[in-house]
């Protein structure tokens, strides 16, 4: 039986930006329906490796494509979107006008944070973004203004847009950044509804607490470079977070089996 092709490949992937190495990978695959998270200290070079996946940035031509989607080298920023579903904490700081949470919603199967003004939503559309809404436990909130949100429930808006067209896999940049307890546990709620599914996550995060039961790959990012990639439970160890992040660490272990971890100073 023929292995299916990767969703995502790198192979000798180099960045540059004003002659300076920003990124290089030497050999990079994610499988379809896979669920990881890249973890690694600010200015490591994340957001660029997010970005080879979303073809936002393209790396240095080489005479083999370093870099497949679907194993097309030549992949369309449209048939990314159509794979991709993102959420970014970013993306919330991009919403300034009084809208309903269901036009949020609704704007993900245009690429857009709303409604395009030519467009005029029909029944189908709708109710897609309701059935995205419902599956985020957000339906409720579909008439509300997205601005008198609190932070947690307007990521979860987000994280409705990022469904409403079933993307195959969600590509979540830091999606806790910048929210309260409460919303934290909202968010890795839905991250693990998502997961089981059978959507692939991609988390990246600087945190281990976000990294949910539902993950069990860590390819952790320094200076640029790929420094590991394995199985959590081999990456999440006091030396390994010690040596990604340069200060002495312990990883801690909680939740009823042991399946969430945090790091905490062992000075």
């Amino acid at each position: 039986m023929q292995a299916a092709e990767p969703l995502f490949e790198l192979e000798n992937a180099e960045v540059v930006r004003q002659s300076r190495m920003i990124l290089h990978v030497d050999s990079f695959s994610l499988a379809k329906g896979e669920n990881i998270a890249l973890l690694g200290p600010n200015g490591a070079g994340k957001s660029t490796f997010v970005k080879l996946i979303t073809r936002e940035v393209m790396p240095l031509y080489r005479e083999k494509p370093p870099v497949k989607f679907n194993g097309n080298p030549r992949a369309t920023l449209d048939e990314v979107k159509k794979t991709l579903g993102v959420v970014s904490s970013t993306m919330q700081s991009q919403i300034n006008v009084h809208l309903p949470a269901v036009d949020i919603v609704e704007g993900g199967l245009f690429g857009t944070l709303g409604l395009p003004r030519h467009v005029h939503p029909d029944e189908r559309s709708h109710a897609k973004a309701l059935e995205a809404m419902e599956m985020l436990g957000v339906a409720k909130l579909a008439d509300q203004d997205i601005m008198t949100m609190s932070s947690g429930q307007a990521r979860r808006v987000l994280f409705a847009r990022a469904l409403v067209h079933d993307p195959s896999t969600l590509l979540l940049d830091e999606p806790c950044t910048g929210l309260d307890p409460e919303g934290m546990y909202y968010v890795r709620s839905s991250m693990r509804d998502l997961a089981r599914a059978g959507k692939g996550i991609v988390l990246i995060t600087h945190y281990p607490e976000d990294i949910i039961p539902e993950i069990s790959r860590l390819v952790l990012i320094k200076e640029g470079k790929l420094f590991a990639d394995g199985a959590k439970e081999d990456m999440l160890t006091d030396k390994v977070m010690s040596s990604l992040f340069d200060v002495p660490l312990q990883v801690a272990k909680n939740g009823k089996n042991n399946e969430y971890y945090s790091l905490v100073s062992s000075c």
